[in-house]
């Protein structure tokens, strides 16, 4: 079983920056691929950044050069740094990861920016 906590999130004007966090319950040496997802109301979930156990990272095309994730595997935790935020991020963000075939869902943080 695997538990995945966001926090992080809340209000920001456009132009500003939030970091994210996602904790993870035990090592995270386990989990392949850590990932960031947002899902913005009526819209369909969609991914923001991944990261390899090895530290390769993947971003999607509408937040390269504003957003940058890292993981601390000592803290067990996977980051996601956020910046020039726009009001088109506001959003859920949810952590994920898979682990043996099965994918687990974090409970998801409200990021919301102004204009």
């Amino acid at each position: 079983q695997v538990q995945l906590v966001e926090s992080g999130g809340g209000l920001v004007q456009a132009g500003g920056s939030l970091r994210l966090s996602c904790a993870a319950s035990g090592s995270i040496f386990r989990f392949n691929v850590m990932g960031w997802y947002r899902q913005a109301p009526g819209k369909q979930r969609e991914l923001v950044a991944s990261i390899l156990s090895g530290g390769s990272t993947n971003y999607a095309d509408s937040m390269k050069g504003r957003v940058t994730i890292s993981r601390d595997n000592a803290k067990n935790t996977v980051y996601l740094q956020m910046n020039s935020l726009r009001p088109e991020d506001t959003a859920v963000y949810y952590c994920n990861t898979d682990l043996y075939g099965r994918t687990y869902w974090g409970q998801g943080t409200q990021v919301t920016v102004s204009s």
